[in-house]
């Protein structure tokens, strides 16, 4: 059984002068998968991360909820996560048993940390997945444009066994 995991879209990583990379196709691509997870019956999970005090991300403000232009319907699932492992001391883990799940979508931000981590960690606990190439996003860094470090890591991940890279036209659930 597959399912759609969409990592840390949340109000903060859009802030004005310092949003995402791509936010707004970002965004697009996120509801155009939303409809087609939502028709198809296939299970949508998000993953909202939680800083301290004075963070973009802090725990109960506004830049900590999820973006209203993805809002989860009422049976689907937000974990909460305070590492870039998605996994750890979670129960992301517990949730996709219980439904069955062994082959995730990962889609979210940031791609060289919680995106990265978060499919590394999935492949180690035996689920397959599949990056969808064009529905993760960062900011520029360290001399890497947000592009740059997007297509590395699409490039990198293709060489892992279980993992497929493409872009989120060929999905079809």
């Amino acid at each position: 059984m597959k399912a759609l995991v969409i990592i840390d879209v949340q109000n903060g990583m859009f802030i004005k002068g310092n949003e995402v990379f791509n936010g707004d196709e970002l965004l697009a691509k996120l509801n155009s998968l939303l409809t087609k997870a939502r028709s198809s019956n296939i299970p949508v999970l998000y993953v909202q991360h939680n800083e301290g005090v004075g963070e973009p991300l802090e725990t109960g403000t506004e830049g900590w909820e999820i973006h209203p232009h993805i809002s989860p319907q009422k049976d689907e699932v937000i974990i909460q996560k305070t590492t870039p492992d998605s996994f750890l001391n979670t129960t992301l883990d517990e949730n996709l048993k219980k439904r069955g799940i062994d082959h995730l979508y990962i889609t979210g931000i940031q791609t060289e940390l919680c995106v990265d981590t978060t499919c590394r960690r999935a492949l180690s606990m035996g689920y397959n997945v599949t990056l969808l190439s064009d529905v993760h996003s960062t900011w520029d860094s360290d001399g890497l444009s947000a592009q740059q470090i997007i297509n590395h890591h699409n490039g990198l991940l293709r060489w892992f066994e279980n993992v497929q890279v493409i872009p989120s036209s060929d999905i079809s659930f």
